[in-house]
């Protein structure tokens, strides 16, 4: 693997990283949001989705003992952005503009199914992750400016 692979590597985590970032903070910032922009309902958690990018795949015989052997990793891409169906929350307030007017939840609002604990704990994992993909980077950058040095004294 040469260093520019190392940096190509981390750097995809570190704009996969930085996605899953805003999208989390777009996630507490709508907490309270009891109607979305098409206005069918309240804001619903969203979620990202990553997968490795494998350029290269073997298939080998299930007989042996490495099955599918892939290769080495070349980094990881959001594969998409997906809204969590989990069930939303009901909070009772029937003086809110968006309480539920008729039926056995007659005064319940309605809100988004955002777990602020759950969002904060993505956020420290993802910027831990963050931060371990610059360690990357900025270790490779050393090690390629180190050979720069060993190659100007011979």
């Amino acid at each position: 693997m040469s260093m520019f692979s190392a940096i190509n590597i981390g750097s995809s985590g570190l704009s996969a990283q930085r996605l899953k970032l805003d999208v989390i903070s777009n996630n507490i910032a709508n907490v309270t949001t009891t109607r979305n922009a098409q206005g069918d309902g309240p804001f619903r958690r969203d979620r990202v989705v990553m997968e490795p990018i494998n350029q290269r795949s073997v298939w080998r015989s299930p007989v042996y003992p490495r099955g599918l052997e892939t290769g080495p990793g070349q980094g990881v891409k959001v594969a998409k952005i997906e809204k969590d169906m989990r069930p939303l929350r009901l909070v009772y307030d029937p003086t809110h503009p968006d309480a539920i007017a008729i039926g056995p939840k007659k005064g319940y609002v309605e809100m988004p199914n955002v777990n602020i604990v759950e969002e904060m704990t993505d956020m420290i994992a993802a910027s831990r992750s963050y931060e371990a993909n610059l360690q990357v980077v900025q270790g490779a950058r050393q090690m390629f400016n180190r050979a720069l040095e060993i190659s100007r004294a011979v």
